[in-house]
Order: structure tokens, then C-alpha cells, then sequence
């Protein structure tokens, strides 16, 4: 019984203060892990932007690049007044920095999950390629995006066609590399806890 006195008693909160603050320093004990939370900071800021550039017309965003036709597309930038229309063209040129921010964060974020848990090879080399892969679907979409803006007499079926499966594609690239690595640290985490938890009990 003295091991559980020790561990709900008040004054247990500072002997478990060390094993806290040491957890807290070891989440940036490697470059890789460093790398990820920069860049996850700087992707969460880049993104921020884009949103409050954008502001009422962010809902445009998507209803472009899901259009399918040339005929859905030119609705879509016809509901958008002069000023609409503005703050749309203003969200692009951002977005030609935020695909390599994302692309960066996932690719360190692929690293430091392999640091933590046995990834193959053929695992390794997708999380490196898919962010890649993504922006540069990212880069199409934005330079074909803010051209047929000012080209509206060259959106066909075809090129609206084109751009919507390269955006569809960079979507999945993008939400599966983040799916996958948050599957794989819920794991590590899950399984990590658990054995620090048990390691205070027993150093007691």
C-alpha cells in the first residue's frame, strides 16, 4: 500500500514534475522532431492567412476545384462579385508558398515517425514522395486556377477536367500521408504512456 500513498498523495505532484518537464524536453530532443513542430507552426500560420485572405469566398475554393465541367466552373466564378473576385485572385499567390510549407512539415513528420516506430522501406520512400507529389498537384492547380480567372474564354470541359483530377489527386496525397502518420503516432503514443506510467509506480 505505501506505493499508492506515494502516488495520490498532494505532495507527489513534485516528484512527478521531472519525469513531466523530461517528457516535455525529449519532444524536441531530435532535429527531426524540431523540424516537424517548426514547420507544423509555419503550416498552421500559412493556412490562417490563406483563410482570412479568402474570408466569405473560402466555400469558391473547393466548388473550383470539384467543378467537372466548364459550364459548373464559370458558375462558380460568375457568383463572385468585383470585390469577390479580388480577395479569390489574393489567395493564390500566398498558395504558391504554402504547398512547399505543407510538403516540408509532412515530409519531417514521415521522419520522425520512423524514428519512433519500424517503418519498410517501401513506406519510408511513400511518405517522402507523397508530399512532394501533392504540392507539386498544388502548383498545377494554382497557376491553371488563377489563369482561366483572367481567361475565361479558355475553360473547357477538358482543362476543367484536368485540373480537378490533378486537385482531387493532391487531396488524397495529402490527407492520406496525414492520416497515416496520425495513425502512427496515436500508436506510439498509446503504446508509450502505459510504460511510463508503470516505470513511476515501480521506481517508487
Amino acid at each position: 500500500m505505501p506505493i499508492f500513498v506515494q502516488v495520490i498523495h498532494p505532495d507527489a505532484a513534485t516528484d512527478v514534475k521531472p519525469h513531466t518537464t523530461g517528457k516535455i524536453a525529449d519532444m524536441f530532443r531530435t532535429s527531426n522532431q524540431r523540424s516537424m513542430a517548426v514547420w507544423s507552426a509555419v503550416f498552421v500560420l500559412s493556412q490562417a492567412n490563406i483563410v482570412r485572405l479568402l474570408g466569405p469566398v473560402g466555400p469558391r475554393v473547393l466548388e473550383v476545384q470539384t467543378a467537372f465541367s466548364a459550364r459548373r466552373y464559370r458558375e462558380v466564378l460568375a457568383k463572385m462579385d468585383g470585390a469577390e473576385t479580388a480577395r479569390f485572385r489574393s489567395h493564390y499567390y500566398p498558395d504558391f508558398v504554402h504547398p512547399a510549407i505543407y510538403a516540408v512539415a509532412l515530409r519531417a513528420a514521415g521522419r520522425r515517425l520512423g524514428e519512433r516506430t519500424p517503418l519498410s522501406p517501401t513506406v519510408r520512400k511513400a511518405l517522402a514522395a507523397a508530399p512532394v507529389l501533392s504540392a507539386a498537384g498544388d502548383y498545377v492547380e494554382n497557376i491553371a486556377g488563377l489563369y482561366l480567372l483572367d481567361h475565361r474564354d479558355n475553360i473547357t470541359d477538358r482543362t476543367v477536367r484536368i485540373t480537378t483530377a490533378v486537385s482531387i489527386s493532391k487531396w488524397v496525397l495529402a490527407l492520406g500521408t496525414l492520416g497515416y502518420l496520425s495513425q502512427g503516432f496515436v500508436r506510439v503514443w498509446v503504446a508509450q504512456w502505459p510504460g511510463g506510467r508503470r516505470n513511476r509506480v515501480e521506481e517508487y
